[in-house]
C-alpha cells in the first residue's frame, strides 16, 4: 500500500511547463486522493489569506512607482536635488519598501548631502545586508564624514562579498592610507592592480603605500608605471622625485621637480621639496627662491621656513635668513634647530647679544627632548 505520509509536502512548491497536477494524481489509492484533496484546500486558503496580503502589501501604489520612476531619471540626468525630492516622496508613500533607498543613498552621495547618505545607507544595508555595492557606498559616505574605521568595516563587507570588484579595493585602500596603515592599502591596491593592471592611478598610490613601508625602489617602479601609463597623472613626477631622492639620487630628483613645479605651480610642497632637495644638492640660491614661494603659498609650514632660512644664511643673505627662522621658531616651537641657526644668522649680523639669547634657547630645548637610545633627535643642524 502507497504511504501518503511517505510524499513531500514540503513547501517550496514550483509547477514545472506541462505538468497537469490532476492527471499526476491517477492511480494513487482513493485515500491519498482524499488528502490530495484536503491538501489542495490547505494551499488555497494559504495563497488566498497567508500569501495574497503580504503581495498586496508589498505592492507600490501607482503613485508610489511614478515617484520612484521620477527619481531614477532625475539621478540619471544628473538632477541629484530632484532625484531626492522624489525619491523622498516615493519611501513616504510605501515606507515598508526598500526600493527608493538604493536610488535615494546614491542621489544623497552625489549632492554632497552626506550625513543624510550616512543615515539612508544604513537603512539600505539593514534591508539587504548581502549587497556589496551598497556596503560599499554606505563605506564611502563614512569616510567622507572621516569616521574611518566604519568606512573600513563597511568596505571590508562590500569586499567579502564581491571581491572582483577594483572599485571596493581601490576605496579601500584610500580608507588605510588616510588611516596610516600602508602594508594594508599596499595590498588592496595590489588586488585592484590585479582586475585592472592599466589604471595610472592605482599604480601611483601603490607607489606611495610602499614609499611608507620603505620599499622605495619597488615605489620608484610603481611610479614610473604610473607614469608611463598617464603621464598627466596627478603629482607623479613629484612622488617619483620624492622617491628618487630618498634613495639618494639627487639630480633625478631635481629633473622630475623641474617638471613638477611646472605643471603644478601652486602646490606649495612641491616647491618646497623642490628647495629641499636644491637645499642637499648645495645650490642653496636656487633653494631661496624654491622655497620663498612655498612660504607665501602656505604660511604656516615651519619647516619651508627653515629651511629657507638656512638656505638665505648659506647664500650669504644672514638679513633674509633672520626672519624666515624666527618664524620657523613660532611655528615649531619645541624644536631647537631654528634657534641654533637663528644663533648663526644673528652673529653674522652683528647682534652677539641676541645670537647668545638664541644659541641659549637651543641649548635648553635641546636637554628638554626625551633621550632615545641609539637614535638621534631632532634634525641635522
Amino acid at each position: 500500500m502507497l504511504d501518503c505520509g511517505s510524499l513531500n509536502w514540503g513547501f517550496s512548491i514550483r509547477v514545472m511547463p506541462g505538468l497537469n497536477l490532476s492527471s499526476a494524481s491517477e492511480g494513487l489509492p482513493e485515500s491519498c486522493h482524499r488528502f490530495g484533496d484536503a491538501l489542495r484546500f490547505v494551499l488555497l486558503w494559504v495563497l488566498m489569506f497567508v500569501i495574497a496580503p503580504k503581495a498586496a502589501a508589498q505592492a507600490l501604489s501607482a503613485e508610489a512607482r511614478a515617484s520612484l520612476r521620477r527619481g531614477e531619471v532625475a539621478l540619471d540626468q544628473g538632477d541629484f536635488g530632484g532625484a531626492i525630492v522624489a525619491l523622498e516622496r516615493a519611501r513616504e508613500l510605501a515606507p515598508n519598501r526598500p526600493e527608493a533607498l538604493r536610488p535615494l543613498l546614491l542621489a544623497y552621495l552625489q549632492a554632497g548631502q552626506i550625513p543624510k547618505a550616512v543615515r539612508v545607507g544604513r537603512e539600505a544595508t539593514a534591508a539587504w545586508p548581502e549587497d556589496a555595492e551598497l556596503h560599499h557606498w554606505l563605506g564611502l559616505a563614512y569616510f567622507k564624514t572621516e569616521q574611518n574605521p566604519e568606512a573600513r568595516q563597511e568596505l571590508q563587507k562590500s569586499e567579502t562579498l564581491n571581491g572582483g570588484n577594483f572599485a571596493t579595493h581601490f576605496d579601500l585602500a584610500l580608507v588605510l592610507l588616510t588611516m596610516q596603515d600602508y602594508a594594508s592599502a599596499g595590498r588592496q591596491l595590489e588586488r585592484a592592480l590585479g582586475i585592472r593592471p592599466s589604471d595610472a592611478l592605482a599604480h601611483l598610490l601603490l607607489g606611495r603605500a610602499y614609499q611608507n613601508t620603505n620599499r622605495s625602489e619597488d615605489a620608484i617602479h610603481q611610479f614610473q608605471t604610473a607614469l608611463h601609463l598617464d603621464s598627466g597623472v596627478p603629482l607623479g613626477h613629484y612622488h617619483l622625485g620624492f622617491a628618487y631622492q630618498s634613495v639618494g639620487q639627487i639630480q633625478s630628483a631635481l629633473a622630475e621637480y623641474r617638471i613638477e613645479v611646472v605643471r603644478t605651480p601652486a602646490s606649495a610642497q612641491v616647491h618646497y621639496q623642490f628647495g629641499h632637495c636644491l637645499l642637499e644638492s648645495g645650490d642653496a640660491k636656487s633653494a631661496v627662491l624654491q622655497l620663498e614661494r612655498a612660504t607665501q603659498l602656505d604660511g604656516q609650514n615651519g619647516d619651508a621656513f627653515y629651511d629657507l632660512g638656512k638656505a638665505a644664511l648659506l647664500a650669504g643673505d644672514a638679513t633674509k635668513a633672520i626672519p624666515a627662522l624666527r618664524q620657523s621658531a613660532v611655528l615649531r616651537p619645541g624644536d631647537p634647530s631654528p634657534h641654533y641657526q637663528l644663533a648663526r644668522a644673528l652673529e653674522k649680523s652683528g647682534n652677539r647679544e641676541d645670537a647668545e639669547l638664541e644659541r641659549q634657547r637651543f641649548l635648553d630645548l635641546k636637554k628638554a627632548q626625551p633621550v632615545t637610545e641609539g637614535m638621534a633627535t631632532g634634525r641635522s643642524q
